[in-house]
């Protein structure tokens, strides 16, 4: 379905492209009805934004919100696996799945993109994408509520992915993981300082081998980063 592409792109940074048909978002979310009415609703005010603003000032607001935070990033194994060895692995086995359904990404894109994920789960049937997203839901929704903390329109991307149907989250446990996460840095030294500290999700051996992120290709809608969180 086009609603889950859709939604990934407009967590990608803006052009002049995307400006462009962002104001025909809508009218697709209502025709595929994945999303309820109050949800089309919700993501008014993002898709306003394109129409109502200059590229620069959308492109501004865009790095503000995903370049300057590692709790806003958009890398999903960056939350489970951090640097480790292991999340090096899990995106090769991400990279062959995606391949499984004709979708061949570039080289310098990381397999882990929240927008790449949502594209891969357009190329699926609604029950398979449904599935995974489910699998991967809790470090969606662990993103979604730092960005609504701190008042993002980003963050209604977010919700609409975790109200939809079938999909249950699990409250406590992101509630932690965003208790637990670091300060936002003021100052790029301290942005470089926090991207070195632990994530919020474990990234040990055991909680890696739990969160079975595509453990190999054949089993591309078990368990997508459902790791214990530290």
């Amino acid at each position: 379905m086009k609603t889950f592409k859709l939604l990934g792109l407009l967590l990608t940074y803006p052009g002049e492209q995307l400006q462009a048909a962002a104001g025909s978002f809508a009218e697709v979310f209502t025709d595929e009805g994945l999303l309820s009415k109050r949800q089309i609703k919700s993501l008014q005010p993002l898709l306003d934004d394109y129409a109502n603003n200059d590229l620069i000032s959308l492109q501004e607001q865009y790095v503000s919100t995903f370049d300057r935070s590692r709790n806003h990033c958009l890398y999903l194994f960056e939350h489970i696996h951090g640097e480790s060895r292991d999340r090096g692995a899990a995106m090769v086995d991400m990279k062959e799945m995606y391949a499984s359904k004709g979708l061949d990404i570039s080289s310098n894109e990381l397999p882990d993109y929240l927008p790449l994920f949502l594209e891969f789960l357009s190329f699926c049937d609604l029950d398979e994408a449904i599935e995974m997203l489910a699998d991967a839901i809790d470090v969606i929704a662990t993103i979604g509520m730092h960005l609504d903390k701190n008042k993002s329109v980003f963050s209604t991307v977010f919700n609409a992915l975790e109200t939809m149907p079938n999909i249950d989250v699990d409250k406590k446990k992101v509630a932690l993981a965003v208790k637990n996460a670091p300060k936002d840095p003021e100052t790029f030294d301290e942005l470089d300082k926090e991207w070195e500290e632990t994530p919020a999700f474990g990234n040990d051996e055991a909680d890696c081998n739990n969160c079975g992120a595509y453990q190999n290709s054949d089993e591309n809608s078990q368990n997508l980063l459902s790791g214990d969180i530290q």
